[in-house]
């Protein structure tokens, strides 16, 4: 993962193929723990799809890229970054309790994506 700072954030990104990941920080945040997000949802990602991340498989599976986003981070706050617990848990093996986000459909895992994203915005 490479690191730049631009107008007062820490962008760190890496390149996967023909996708791109970013993760952003306010100057104050600690650019080991973002390359740390970076590194975790990146491998749960290559995990979830089988190490065939391209923009087709991608686009195919984004409600599961959607799914390691909300384990990975919420409102702001770092959850978790090793890509197999994420993994694990958006596979729903690692979920306790009855609910699984395996059992959401496409259009619910997007509204609920959508939802944790515009409240991160408006915060």
């Amino acid at each position: 993962a490479d690191v730049v700072m631009f107008d007062g954030y820490i962008i760190v990104y890496k390149f996967i193929q023909d996708l791109h990941f970013f993760v952003t920080g306010g100057d104050e945040e600690n650019e080991l723990i973002l390359a740390s997000v970076l590194q975790g949802f990146s491998d749960a990602v290559g995990i979830l799809l089988r190490n065939s991340v391209d923009k087709r498989t991608a686009l195919e599976n984004l409600d599961l890229i959607f799914l390691c986003l909300d384990e990975v981070v919420d409102g702001g706050i770092v959850l978790e970054t090793d890509g197999n617990v994420i993994a694990e848990k958006v596979s729903g093996h690692g979920l306790e309790g009855a609910g699984s986000f395996t059992e959401q459909t496409i259009s619910q895992a997007l509204a609920t994506a959508r939802e944790h994203f515009a409240r991160s915005l408006l915060k």
